[in-house]
């Protein structure tokens, strides 16, 4: 199994930025890759961006050029930068680690408040 967690959530005004980092332990040389996604209130889950073993990253389009992900494989650690944030942007945001099993985790989610 692995296990993870998120931190990083938090308030920020509009235009502002944060990180959000995303910690796996357990049977991380399992990984596949590990990814960003958000639920804001009402709508659905939708992946923000995603990063696999290899480094090959993907983005949503509505973060693209304003969003960074990164990976420490050392610490099996992914980070979410996030720039010019938006007040529709405020929701949970959550990882997920993809294993070869194929199997998925999730963590318990931070709250990303963008609000002047």
């Amino acid at each position: 199994q692995v296990q993870v967690v998120e931190s990083g959530g938090g308030l920020v005004q509009p235009g502002g930025s944060l990180r959000l980092s995303c910690a796996a332990s357990g049977r991380t040389f399992t990984i596949y890759f590990m990814g960003w996604y958000r639920q804001a209130p009402g709508k659905q889950r939708e992946m923000v961006a995603t990063i696999r073993t290899s480094g090959v990253t993907d983005y949503a389009d509505s973060v693209t050029g304003r969003f960074t992900i990164s990976r420490d494989n050392t610490k099996d650690t992914v980070y979410l930068q996030m720039n010019s944030l938006k007040p529709e942007e405020t929701a949970v945001y959550s990882c997920s680690v993809t294993t070869y099993g194929p199997e998925t985790y999730w963590g318990q989610g931070t709250q990303v408040t963008v609000s002047s």
